[in-house]
């Protein structure tokens, strides 16, 4: 469970591995580094097929800002356990089983170690999966930022349709398989000119040069049962009143030029919140923080406008939970 750096893609100093115990008995990789007079704690919930090495310059990013950092792979991607035998598909039956592991995260790691306020920065399947957790009523996080969240997917042309069919194959026992013309290769083996996740060249290149270094962090295409799991959480998220009763101060940044997650389901959800703020930020891909270095500006300040917010909104935000 160690960490893979590479000449371009240097471990930030410092880094302490603290594995985690799932409930089901899975043990999931999280590292944690301790920031200078921490202005408290940062959790990074990766999406889905990434790994904790993808966020290295993050994580430095986050440490000059003087917050402690809290990073784990979700399980079946990175270096945590898988579900199936098979290590290249990354699967999940329900997205609870996610939450669980958040939880678990939270007691082993969080309460253990980490000085309060805690904060989440999320991305994509990450981000989802705290805007569940925080709907559920768990105040883990006092703040979350969310990049691109798995609201709905984009470019799905019969949505009710590819829904049934997820759920069909998946009653019949065929919810480990890879989806449909899925393969066990990462994303990261396309060529940056067809790639969806960023603009960037060189972050590409770094990505990608990760993940063909150590190929065991990668996962290939979602299985039957992680879609059909996806879908019903995104069924949840299309519900108004969702939005409307997760009490969370919530920073939401979309991608103008998303095409992963569909940017005007995000819209309309962030339009929603009670708690909430939303940014979408024009020409940008799917990975936001990723992206060239004009775009994750743009993601900074909005971030450190947010962060750790003001006395004044923590009280207004806890009146609304009350």
């Amino acid at each position: 469970m160690e960490l893979v750096g590479l000449p371009e893609n240097p471990v930030p100093p410092g880094a302490i591995m603290v594995p985690v115990l799932a409930q089901d008995g899975l043990t999931l990789r999280a590292v944690r580094w301790v920031g200078s007079t921490p202005r408290g704690t940062m959790f990074i919930a990766p999406g889905r097929g990434e790994f904790i090495e993808k966020y290295f310059e993050v994580i430095e990013e986050l440490l000059t800002r003087h917050f402690d950092v809290v990073i784990m792979d979700w399980r079946g991607q990175g270096l945590s356990e898988r579900e199936l035998a098979n290590p290249h598909k990354g699967h999940i039956d329900d997205f609870l089983i996610y939450e669980r592991d958040l939880a678990s995260l939270g007691r082993q790691v969080l309460d253990a170690f980490c000085p309060k306020p805690w904060f989440a920065l999320g991305h994509s399947m990450g981000a989802s999966i705290l805007l569940a957790h925080a709907h559920h009523g768990a105040d883990l996080f006092e703040r979350l930022v969310l990049t691109s969240p798995m609201i709905d997917l984009y470019g799905l042309r019969f949505p009710h349709l590819a829904r049934a069919f997820a759920e069909g194959l998946d009653t019949i026992g065929l919810g480990g398989a890879f989806i449909p013309g899925g393969s066990r290769w990462p994303a990261t083996r396309h060529p940056f000119e067809s790639n969806v996740l960023t603009s960037d060249r060189a972050r590409y290149a770094r990505y990608a040069a990760v993940a063909a270094a150590a190929p065991e962090l990668t996962i290939g295409d979602p299985t039957i049962g992680w879609a059909n799991a996806a879908f019903r959480l995104m069924r949840q998220f299309e519900e108004p009143d969702f939005a409307r009763r997760t009490m969370t101060p919530i920073l939401i940044l979309a991608a103008g030029a998303d095409r992963v997650v569909k940017t005007s389901a995000t819209e309309t959800f962030a339009s929603r919140l009670k708690a909430g703020r939303h940014l979408t930020i024009p020409y940008a891909r799917h990975d936001l923080l990723l992206e060239n270095d004009a775009i994750r500006a743009l993601i900074w300040a909005a971030f450190d406008a947010f962060v750790p917010g003001t006395q004044e909104e923590a009280v207004i935000a806890a009146a609304k939970r009350a």
